[in-house]
């Protein structure tokens, strides 16, 4: 056991990172198995050795991000715990702070895991990102993000979000309505993602006046797509055919993220999955980044975290 005093200058500061009512300090403690009691702008944290070092790191660097006058919020707390337990030598100041710019009702976004830090990064400094890992690590929504910027920073003239509609367990012809309303429920996810950013009603206004523009991904063919920030989401789904089709529409001063999961791919057994392919091909080639998540940087409920494991776990076990 070892207990370690951590001393602040800063009364305010200190009440803002323990939380109202000491909120967010019943947060560390249950997260990573301490006792922290305050005294005044002293904090005493007790547990075993690990533990306390861990706590004490990421406890420290919130503070210094709070007593520069930058936020951080309650759901901000298991994420930084995570990371500086998972990485000694993270710079939680350098991940948090690394904003992504919106116009939009959300205003500012930040990566949560070191993953998508690299991520985000990757996407400023390559014109092709490949975003691969499981559900809920954040692949199309940071991707929306950042098309979103450029699009209202002026660096990208149009957004253009693509899916392959590809049945999971269903079949497009039981479903009701016409092959528009068919497709609908594959580009949810996006429509949703735009909401967040920009708010429903301005989505909708750029997407009649085709700034943005959301569509299967065989609407893509025959297309060279100039000035934009496309995305290819769902991409293991793609066929090697179709990814190369999607690689290929690239004009001038555009940028294309393409993200996926081949853990969840829906393409008949005969048909080889478009992602995996172009990750072996591709990696290498000069102006593609490659990101990889796994279920660590997942930043839904943390019962996702736990769910991905366990299939991952008995995936293993039964090879």
């Amino acid at each position: 056991m070892k207990s370690l005093t951590l001393s602040f200058a800063e009364p305010e500061a200190v009440c803002r990172l323990f939380g109202e009512r000491n909120r967010n300090l019943e947060v560390i403690e249950a997260a990573m198995d301490v006792k922290i009691g305050l005294r005044g702008t002293e904090a005493t944290i007790s547990g075993a050795d690990a533990d306390v070092e861990v706590t004490a790191r990421a406890v420290s660097q919130l503070y210094e991000i709070i007593a520069t006058g930058h936020p951080v919020y309650p759901q901000d707390i298991p994420f930084a715990l995570r990371i500086v337990s998972r990485h000694p030598a993270a710079d939680l100041k350098e991940i948090f702070l690394d904003k992504i710019l919106i116009s939009g009702e959300r205003g500012v976004i930040a990566p949560k895991s070191m993953a998508q830090k690299a991520y985000i990064e990757a996407i400023r400094n390559h014109d092709i990102v490949f975003g691969i890992g499981p559900a809920g690590t954040g692949k199309t929504f940071l991707a929306v993000a950042m098309a979103t910027a450029a699009l209202t920073g002026g660096e990208a003239k149009k957004i253009i979000l693509a899916r392959p509609a590809v049945e999971a367990g269903e079949r497009l012809g039981f479903l009701p309505g016409d092959m528009a309303q068919k497709i609908n429920p594959y580009l949810r996810p996006l429509h949703d993602a735009l909401y967040v950013m920009l708010g429903k009603e301005k989505t909708t206004a750029l997407i009649e006046q085709e700034t943005i523009e959301i569509a299967p991904l065989a609407f893509m063919r025959g297309r060279t797509l100039n000035d934009a920030f496309i995305i290819l989401d769902e991409a293991q789904n793609t066929t090697r055919e179709q990814m190369k089709m999607f690689l290929t529409r690239m004009g001038f001063n555009s940028r294309a993220v393409v993200t996926g999961d081949v853990t969840q791919i829906d393409l008949p057994e005969a048909r080889h999955s478009g992602l995996v392919h172009a990750e072996r091909i591709l990696k290498g080639v000069r102006g593609i980044g490659f990101c990889r998540f796994t279920e660590a940087d997942v930043v839904r409920h943390p019962l996702v975290q736990k769910i991905i494991a366990a299939y991952e776990s008995g995936v293993r076990n039964k090879a």
